[in-house]
């Protein structure tokens, strides 16, 4: 049985279609790759026999409606038939093998939730959930098509129905790793990040070898409030140990030419080369990159390009796809390229590439921007950071990595077009909003939210989410406000806006944006204050709950920086009573961010360009 990027899995009964690909040299010499499509004899067989067809006659004419060829793989004893399209395997061929599927066969559960599974690669996920839907229809006591579907509806924001799906499948299978992980998710973004941790560790329990359980555990630590620095640092140290440490091991050592002046060549490892929060701060420091000081290549596990990705590409000297390659795969690729710095971009994010990393296939190696957190890793040499986010001291001792400290660690690239800023009237209701993860938004940030809505008579609370679309999790704010003494008439709960011109829009409505904690808002809290939103924020005793802190420091508001709830509590009321400085702050906020350091790309890439020689230079002094 397959396991995918995303924990789903291929059913085993049906229908299976390879567009990620393994390494594998057993079977047919390595040659799995992007967007290779195959199918066991035994699951022909079953859908020809479900058909009344031949089976010899089903396989020429299934292969021949849908227009690939085809040859017999040898593979364990599972013989397989492998198709491959010949011009570049991308994921709609798979798409178009699925569909032919379901014309088909119908009837046959298992057709359906693999097309699901690869309308979800598409990112056609309504279409997706459609499909799996009609899988659990007919099939509603198959544990693995309820798990599928339950994953497909994490896809829409439908969390509560997804949790309710992926319980189902636990309890016809208990052994379902998948679908724990699917319901750890849809926990975790209800804002329920200790029982989401809960499923992690029983799904790495039932699999120890599952790099994602652990990884999606140590992940939504961030989000505990009731975890400190170190608990947190020692999971992912554990996560290092078991995962990482005797692949390091084992990795070759990667020779440095003795030159500690000359050109480097850097590369950037990433999935979040497309539409993604991570682009709004890569892209500025890679466009004011000097070419003459370095060179770029970036190595992109992105499986559904776009606009961004393409605006990646024009700013790479050389772009590598690392879609359906191994880690060894793509880690002697980058020995091949002659790397002197390779950068991660994603820690323990989604489909990240840690474990290229783990093989040391560059003599520096360097973490930052897309994770809160140390990697743990001991082959991950420096994060980049700044004082703020990470105060000398105590922060150093709580990384596997040497700490290097820049002016600020993040450039936000300000909206190319964005809706003016809107001044409101001085008197009426004061709006207080956050937009960010719902993940974010923990008991104890509501208990401290309430305190400030009753301090502050008729005002209001607006809250922008995805999840905040489903029935279920709006249920659960609106009652764990009013346990906190606020009525559900003060509240305000809104679901994803479509544009992201109606996404900044909405801050014509705020007067007040309140930074959630421990884990800080980023894009959002520099979205906010593009938009003259002034951000609350507390700061706190990791990187995560630091960030607003940071970026409030960057462009010369540490005002609105508190010390502890109390403190968050005073700044908020204070500001609120006070539309005057309300709406001086929103007049002049938008020039304040533009001429700020947080803006200024050029100056922030001379500052990871020193901090790249430096290390290099370090690299070079300590080689034999």
């Amino acid at each position: 049985m397959l396991k995918r990027s995303k924990n789903r899995k291929w059913y085993k009964g049906g229908l299976k279609f390879r567009c990620e690909g393994v390494e594998c040299g057993d079977c047919c010499s390595g040659k799995w790759g992007e967007g290779f499509i195959w199918v066991s004899q035994m699951d022909i067989a079953r859908l020809a026999a479900h058909l009344g067809i031949d089976f010899d006659e089903f396989t020429r004419t299934f292969v021949r409606q849908v227009g690939l060829r085809y040859s017999l793989i040898e593979k364990a004893n599972n013989d397989c038939i492998f198709y491959e399209d010949g011009q570049g395997c991308q994921v709609y061929e798979g798409l178009a093998v699925a569909r032919r599927a379901t014309e088909l066969a119908p009837n046959l559960a298992e057709a359906w939730s693999n097309l699901g599974l690869v309308l979800s690669d598409r990112r056609a996920s309504e279409d997706a959930a459609d499909a799996h839907r009609r899988a659990a229809a007919l099939k509603p006591d198959d544990a693995i098509i309820l798990g599928n579907l339950a994953d497909g509806l994490n896809d829409i924001g439908a969390v509560t129905e997804a949790a309710e799906a992926a319980e189902k499948a636990l309890a016809l299978d208990p052994s379902q790793v998948a679908a724990l992980i699917t319901l750890g998710n849809a926990l975790k973004e209800q804002g329920r990040a200790s029982e989401a941790c809960d499923r992690f560790a029983r799904a790495a329990a039932l699999s120890p070898a599952s790099v994602s359980a652990r990884s999606n555990e140590i992940f939504t630590m961030n989000y505990r409030a009731d975890l400190d620095a170190a608990d947190i640092f020692r999971a992912h140290t554990a996560w290092a140990d078991t995962f990482a440490g005797e692949v390091t091991g084992k990795a070759p050592i990667v020779p440095v030419p003795a030159d500690p002046d000359r050109r480097l060549t850097i590369g950037y490892v990433s999935p979040d080369f497309r539409a993604h929060s991570v682009a709004h701060f890569a892209e500025p420091l890679l466009t004011a990159h000097d070419r003459s000081a370095v060179k770029i290549i970036c190595y992109a596990q992105v499986a559904n390009p776009d606009k961004w990705t393409e605006t990646f590409q024009d700013l790479a000297d050389d772009w590598r796809s690392t879609i359906g390659l191994g880690d060894d795969a793509v880690a002697d690729r980058i020995r091949q390229d002659g790397v002197d710095i390779l950068v991660d971009l994603a820690g323990h994010t989604a489909n990240n590439r840690l474990l290229v990393f783990a093989r040391r296939p560059a003599p520096v190696q360097v973490t930052w921007l897309g994770y809160p957190n140390t990697t743990g890793m001991a082959a991950m040499d420096y994060r980049l950071t700044d004082a703020v986010a990470d105060p000398p001291g105590a922060a150093d001792a709580l990384h596997s990595e040497t700490l290097h400290r820049l002016p600020g660690f993040l450039c936000y690239l300000m909206p190319r077009s964005s809706p003016p800023v809107t001044l409101p009237a001085d008197r009426g209701p004061v709006t207080f909003a956050s937009f960010n993860a719902l993940a974010k938004i923990n008991d104890l940030v509501v208990e401290t939210w309430a305190r400030i809505l009753r301090q502050v008579p008729d005002s209001r609370l607006l809250l922008k989410s995805k999840p905040l679309a489903d029935p279920g999790t709006r249920a659960r704010y609106v009652r764990l406000f009013a346990e906190a003494g606020i009525a559900e008439d003060r509240l305000e709960l809104a679901g994803r806006t479509p544009t992201r011109a109606g996404h900044l829009g909405a801050y014509g409505r705020v007067d007040i944006a309140l930074d959630p904690f421990p884990y800080n808002g980023t894009t959002t809290t520099c979205e906010a204050l593009w938009m003259g939103v002034p951000v609350v924020t507390l700061v706190g005793d990791r990187h995560a709950a630091r960030v607003g802190a940071s970026l409030l420091t960057r462009i010369g508001l540490a005002e609105l920086i508190a010390a502890d709830t109390d403190g968050y509590v005073d700044v908020a009321v204070t500001l609120a009573r006070d539309p005057a400085r309300r709406r001086s702050l929103r007049a002049g906020m938008r020039a304040r961010v533009r001429r700020s350091g947080l803006c200024n790309a050029d100056a922030f890439a001379r500052s990871v360009e020193a901090a790249y020689r430096h290390m290099w230079q370090r690299r070079c002094a300590a080689a034999p």
